[in-house]
């Protein structure tokens, strides 16, 4: 049991710019395109084409600053498919920095080079404004101010080793660590003298934690994922060289729990170490958490599983979804991790990780340097992210993220709706902001837009920062793009059926089909 004094936790609207070089043609086009749109899905789009926003210099344009990836000759596009990008070392690389400049011999800091730094950070300033206008592809929620917390960065703050348990080094947040980490086991119903955990340096952290517990209660244990989970999974299986079997998944992207039971059939002899998605990375489907646990029991696994629940982004969200099924301790789960710079909206890489306690001590040692213990993945620990954490749990609480919630979930349905009406194959899963739908065959309209894709699908997370008005013109942008990019008629959309299912797949063969089930 561990005793502790903790501190408790009780947008960019502008229109994009219009490309020069495409003028007047281009204006009336959107024109059209955004009358077509309203006509289709009875929206109203608040555009002026004849507006402009002044450009950055080449030298710090956004897409400008990264070569294109490269196309090798089997990674080009086939007649239905997109085969994967091939990603060439020396060639994919980022070919744009911004170079250290030495001082004089024995000068101290002039102010011409306070000058340069300046201006070099002023237009790097100018450049993340104008990237933001354009993030719709990564679920990090951008609608935050942490002005206040300006008077800490001074200070080198450090939570090193546990949590719970002071070391010598006195400049530490614990107290505010700990009052996040009590919300977050309040939140999963996990008693105080039951849990323990720690706040990570990213989901991918949380992650290797929870499979390295698991692995350390059993060794012998095999790793249950499926397809779709995030890449640090299988990242974690190949660190601590861990049997991993990769299991199946429906179109949605949730676990395929008949492929699941098959596989622990074939492998009973050995304990289960699953990994649960609670929001895959590209579908945002949800594994059937009680379908996961009762596959578990039919097979004869009874106490020999431990089952980790990544919940990166929609960890924080299910919570606040009435129809949801519960992320609960109070089921036989044994760990649960969030990222706190996604639906939270902290502005550094962190994330949360809570498990039992019992557990813990099959990871935690001494370490006499630090006067502590420590379980943690890694020593050094960002001790500003936990205050940051704090401060918008104590700003927000409950009731601010279920509204936030309802907003995400709200305006994923528009966007869906009106991809759709738009004759747009399109995906939205029922406890999910990630709106799947077809990929852009325009690369440099992926990069501006900065879009997640894999295969023929791209996505779009709806975040709370993410309005209608900003939904709108990415519409617009889409929809007079797909016209330039299949305006020559010999190439056509790409059959989406497989990866979103046939009644939300607009291609040729199943347009009909689609425009029946919408109207049942």
């Amino acid at each position: 049991m561990h005793t502790h004094t903790c501190f408790t936790c009780d947008q960019f609207l502008l229109p994009p710019p219009i490309p020069r070089h495409q003028g007047e043609a281009l204006a009336k086009t959107i024109n059209r395109t955004a009358a077509m749109l309203d006509n289709n899905t009875n929206g109203n789009v608040a555009m002026n084409p004849s507006e402009s926003v002044e450009t950055l210099p080449k030298e710090f344009e956004p897409y400008e600053m990264a070569s294109p990836l490269v196309l090798e000759e089997h990674g080009v596009l086939s007649e239905n498919r997109v085969k994967n990008r091939e990603i060439v070392l020396g060639r994919n690389v980022q070919s744009s920095c911004y170079a250290i400049k030495e001082p004089e011999a024995d000068d101290d800091i002039t102010g011409d080079r306070e000058a340069y730094m300046a201006s070099v950070l002023s237009r790097y300033r100018t450049s993340l404004i104008e990237r933001t206008k354009h993030h719709l592809g990564y679920p990090y929620n951008l609608d935050f101010d942490y002005g206040a917390l300006s008077q800490l960065q001074h200070f080198s703050i450090n939570n090193l080793g546990d949590p719970f348990i002071e070391s010598n080094y006195g400049v530490h947040s614990r107290q505010f660590e700990v009052g996040v980490l009590d919300w977050f086991a309040r939140l999963w119903e996990l008693k105080k003298n039951e849990y323990w955990g720690y706040i990570t340096n990213c989901g991918t952290e949380g992650n290797l934690h929870g499979i390295l517990v698991g692995r350390e209660v059993f060794p012998e244990g095999i790793l249950y994922a499926s397809r779709e989970s995030h890449y640090s999974v299988f990242k974690a299986a190949r660190m601590y060289r861990m049997e991993c079997i990769k299991v199946g998944t429906l179109i949605s992207g949730e676990i395929d729990c008949a492929d699941f039971e098959t596989k622990l059939l074939i492998n009973k002899e050995k304990p289960a170490i699953v990994n649960v998605n609670i929001g895959t990375t590209v579908k945002g489907a949800v594994d059937d958490l009680d379908m996961v646990i009762e596959t578990l029991q039919k097979c004869g696994f009874s106490n020999r599983f431990y089952i980790h629940c990544d919940g990166a982004l929609f960890g924080l969200m299910i919570p606040f979804v009435k129809r949801a099924p519960k992320v609960t301790f109070k089921k036989p789960i044994d760990s649960v991790s969030v990222s706190g710079h996604k639906f939270v909206g902290c502005p550094m890489p962190c994330g949360v990780q809570i498990t039992r306690l019992k557990n813990i001590n099959f990871l935690s040692r001494d370490i006499e340097y630090l006067a502590s213990r420590d379980a943690t993945i890694m020593g050094s620990r960002n001790g500003h992210a936990p205050i940051f954490l704090w401060y918008t749990l104590n700003l927000k609480g409950y009731r601010g993220f279920q509204k936030e919630v309802q907003k995400c979930l709200r305006n994923a349905h528009y966007l869906k709706d009106r991809l759709l009406g738009a004759g747009i194959s399109a995906m939205l899963n029922e406890l999910s902001s990630t709106v799947v739908f077809e990929r852009p065959k325009d690369e440099e309209f992926v990069k501006r837009w900065q879009l997640a894709c894999e295969g023929n699908i791209a996505h779009v997370v709806v975040m709370p920062n993410v309005t209608i008005e900003k939904l709108d013109f990415f519409l617009v942008e889409l929809i007079h793009g797909r016209c330039r990019w299949y305006e020559d008629g010999e190439t056509k959309p790409p059959c989406l059926a497989a990866d979103v299912g046939a009644e939300n797949c607009r291609c040729a063969a199943h347009k009909k089909l689609g425009s029946s089930a919408s109207l049942q």
